[in-house]
């Protein structure tokens, strides 16, 4: 089932490199503030890195100053996030988040088969608005498509 407006975010662990590993419980990571999760097919993905990361990086103080906190995730490990991170020169704040194992895409329903390409099970492309851990807007992009989960259609569509 995929997840829809009014749904409480699912409890599943992610990782993340700071100073060193660390798991991050998803029911604390969204309690108590308003955040964009955005999800990638993959780190180092062409649309991905031309178009969908670099706009919440040019934004990501537009996000911020309307206290929204912003996520990124992807089926990635997390030293290929920690990785993409430096090389997108990705501000300290926006968070680089690892769903390794896809539990998360699974719970959230938004996983795709990309064996065809090599890549086995990963996220489908989306933004979600959440705001105290229940989600506010879903915004799920068509196959082959980015539109509805870019950093300028998520400012657009944000509630005032």
């Amino acid at each position: 089932m995929t997840i829809h407006v009014g749904d409480r975010i699912p409890e599943v662990t992610l990782k993340r490199i700071r100073e060193g590993m660390e798991t991050i419980d998803t029911q604390a990571l969204f309690d108590g503030r308003k955040a964009v999760l955005f999800a990638v097919p993959g780190a180092f993905t062409p649309t991905c890195s031309a178009r969908h990361l670099p706009g919440y990086v040019e934004h990501f103080e537009q996000f911020r100053s309307r206290g929204i906190d912003v996520f990124c995730m992807a089926v990635n490990d997390p030293f290929v996030m920690q990785a993409w991170a430096r090389a997108q020169s990705v501000p300290d704040g926006l968070l680089m988040l690892s769903d390794g194992n896809g539990d998360f895409t699974r719970a959230l329903g938004l996983e795709m088969d990309a064996s065809g390409s090599g890549m086995g099970m990963r996220s489908r492309r989306f933004a979600l608005y959440v705001d105290n851990g229940t989600v506010r807007g879903v915004h799920v992009e068509e196959p082959g498509k980015f539109e509805v989960s870019s950093a300028e259609y998520m400012l657009a569509h944000l509630p005032e």
